[in-house]
């Protein structure tokens, strides 16, 4: 049964998972239609695109599906901006104004109620920023804002501006976060808090009120229950180059794999479900983000919020410990 958890600034609970938008298309209308009955069936209300997804087709599709069932109240929009182009990095006030705008525009919305800039560009300060996400929440074309692929000390310097001039904060943080360490990045520039080196931004999200929103928790299909150590192993040439292989194989994920696709068989699961549970049942506030392209697919992932995990299962999955 799906689970909903608040965010600041956004009226609606929000389904602790949500689903991609990239596979979407006016082209494929009728199937994108149907996708999103399915997977608003199951309860998920949370939707992430951004304004550089198709071009903005899949804003428009998603639109188009939205406005077709009468249901702008019941579902949480997240939209990105200010993605770097092949000219500049695109983190300022006026990006982001004007990618709000061309989101609004191939939405046919009045208000996206979660706005997150697409990465970040540590040389610009923070002040602007903040300074500019209020103005437009003020004006009510947007509920709240935050940023994917942003360091948990960008996030900090935010939040800390924004309480020092009586401003709203940072509500969201969209960074990768997967059972699996991601050893290189499948984009430049992104921001991942899996694995030990990364454990002082897992405490500092712990002790803050910023909902995380994590892209690929099944590390773009490691964990799909597609691979196994040793399909891993012997990878293709071609395979090789998928970010599945590419970004997170090494001799600590494949241990990893070996333990999700034990701990599934014991409990009678998919590993997709024991690699889902796990990011779950960490302990922070968590909204997964998700790219199915069925329904059973997304009903899965739902079941998985079922399976909680011990401690002692999560600490011997992520190889804190050798034993359970």
């Amino acid at each position: 049964m799906m689970k909903y958890g608040k965010v600041p600034g956004v009226e609606e609970p929000v389904s602790r998972i949500g689903q991609g938008l990239m596979m979407v298309s006016t082209d494929k209308q009728d199937w994108t239609n149907e996708l999103l009955d399915g997977v608003f069936e199951l309860g998920i209300n949370v939707f992430d695109s951004s304004h550089i997804y198709g071009g903005g087709d899949c804003d428009r599709a998603f639109g188009r599906w939205v406005r077709s069932r009468g249901i702008r109240e019941k579902v949480v929009m997240l939209d990105k901006c200010a993605h770097h182009n092949a000219e500049r990095r695109r983190v300022t006030p006026a990006d982001i104004t004007e990618d709000l705008h061309v989101c609004l525009d191939h939405l046919a919305f009045d208000c996206i109620d979660l706005f997150v800039m697409h990465r970040d560009d540590p040389s610009v300060p923070v002040g602007p920023i903040v300074e500019v996400m209020n103005e437009h929440i003020r004006s009510g074309r947007i509920q709240a804002y935050g940023g994917s692929n942003w360091s948990h000390r960008r996030v900090a310097d935010a939040n800390e501006y924004a309480e020092q001039h009586g401003l709203v904060p940072f509500a969201v943080s969209s960074p990768n976060f997967s059972l699996a360490e991601m050893i290189a990045e499948p984009w430049g520039e992104c921001a991942s808090i899996s694995g030990p080196e990364n454990a002082d931004a897992r405490k500092w999200y712990a002790e803050h009120d910023v909902a995380l929103f994590p892209w690929s928790s099944l590390a773009r299909g490691f964990f799909s229950g597609q691979w196994d150590r040793t399909k891993m192993e012997n990878a293709t040439p071609e395979q090789q180059e998928e970010i599945a292989v590419r970004c997170f194989r090494s001799a600590d994920n494949l241990k990893r794999l070996d333990r999700c696709w034990e701990l599934a068989k014991e409990k009678g699961l998919t590993v997709p479900q024991i690699a889902t549970a796990y990011v779950m049942s960490y302990p922070l506030n968590i909204f997964a983000l998700i790219g199915v392209y069925k329904q059973e697919e997304a009903r899965q992932n739902v079941e998985a919020m079922d399976v909680q995990l011990t401690e002692q299962e999560m600490a011997w999955l992520d190889l804190r410990r050798d034993e359970r």
